[in-house]
């Protein structure tokens, strides 16, 4: 996608006026990825795709302001900032991505809490229509604004993570390792970045979190078996192929976000954790760079996975079919499931020691 044309998309997308006249962009914007993505993928590529995203999601952010405007409500009472959260907000979304979203607003001395809260639930509740028309399907888990868990101000927000970390059961660790994530999309960056340090000082402070939010990252094992093999799909219209998302993708992620939450960095890109984490002298060059290495791989493989519309929004299993696996993908995927389990096994040491080390 030449420069010049990426251009002329972002433009269209900031001049639309309406959501049913962005959704035509994408479908347009869509084929022309997929045609690139066919025959060769470039991070470049994924980058741009991040690039389309946002221009959307920014633009639908726009326009529920200005209808809820149109309607008499006025305009946003106080800051506030429409977050990314899962792979939104690490800027790694591949073409057919969900909604994972949150709201988070500040306080106000003129407007009462009820005032404050009807302005937001309808403005997110507006914002999901319009991604809803854009064909981005909501979250599975409800990790979305227009439910008001994920809708709160500041304040909210510091008080429902600081419960999540005192009573750090499966769940609510879950919870604060997507919070971790989070990505100012539109908005007051500033809110954003409060409650990520707030997030990060609080496990400073608490370091023997680490070991529940250890158990939850490694969840996911890396599927290569002892003899290097492949683990493949067993049954189902998936047999024979292969779970890049969950069997490679999402591990290495899992342990990239730890090591940075351990390391205090702000920023949620893996890519750019990575970076951080090498520029800090946590990790050696040498190992940054088989992790970026496995990283990029995986994603690529995960921006190749077949999609479907369904109920006109994008979808997919997250699956690589086994006609696509021929012998360069294995060699390639196998490349990146063994620096994957030695990113797990790394990651389980640095957490362990670091717990050891702050007890003594």
């Amino acid at each position: 996608m030449n420069h010049l044309s990426m251009e002329r998309i972002l433009e269209r997308i900031y001049q639309s006026e309406q959501f049913e006249e962005m959704r035509i962009t994408r479908d347009q914007v869509h084929e022309m990825f997929r045609e690139h993505l066919l025959f060769s993928y470039t991070s470049e590529l994924g980058q741009q795709i991040n690039q389309v995203h946002d221009a959307l999601i920014q633009r639908t952010t726009q326009i529920a302001e200005h209808l809820l405007e149109d309607e008499g409500y006025g305009k946003p009472p106080v800051a506030y900032a429409f977050i990314l959260l899962g792979s939104g907000g690490r800027r790694e979304q591949t073409l057919w991505s969900d909604q994972d979203n949150g709201l988070i607003y500040g306080d106000s001395e003129t407007h009462t809490q009820d005032e404050l809260d009807l302005y937001f639930d309808m403005l997110a509740s507006y914002i999901i229509r319009g991604l809803d028309v854009l064909g981005y399907p909501p979250c599975e888990g409800n990790v979305i604004s227009s439910n008001p868990q994920w809708r709160k101000s500041l304040q909210g927000y510091k008080d429902m993570m600081i419960g999540w970390f005192k009573e750090p059961d499966w769940e609510n660790v879950r919870y604060l390792l997507i919070l971790a994530d989070m990505r100012c999309i539109y908005g007051s960056e500033l809110l954003v970045t409060k409650l990520k340090q707030s997030f990060l000082d609080y496990v400073q402070e608490h370091p023997g979190l680490l070991k529940y939010l250890l158990s939850n990252t490694l969840h996911h094992k890396i599927s290569l078996g002892i003899f290097s093999h492949l683990i493949t799909e067993r049954y189902g219209e998936d047999a024979g192929g292969f779970d890049i998302k969950y069997g490679a993708y999402i591990p290495i992620v899992n342990g990239i976000r730890l090591l940075a939450i351990q390391a205090g960095i702000l920023a949620t890109s893996t890519i750019e954790r990575i970076k951080q984490l090498k520029m800090k002298g946590i990790v050696s060059e040498g190992l940054a760079n088989d992790w970026e290495m496995a990283f990029s791989i995986a994603l690529k493989l995960r921006d190749s996975t077949p999609f479907q519309l369904d109920e006109e929004k994008y979808t997919t299993r997250g699956k690589l079919t086994a006609d696509q696996l021929n012998k360069e993908i294995r060699m390639q995927l196998k490349q990146c499931l063994r620096t994957g389990i030695q990113l797990q096994k790394y990651v389980g040491k640095s957490i362990g020691s670091h717990i050891e080390r702050e007890k003594g």
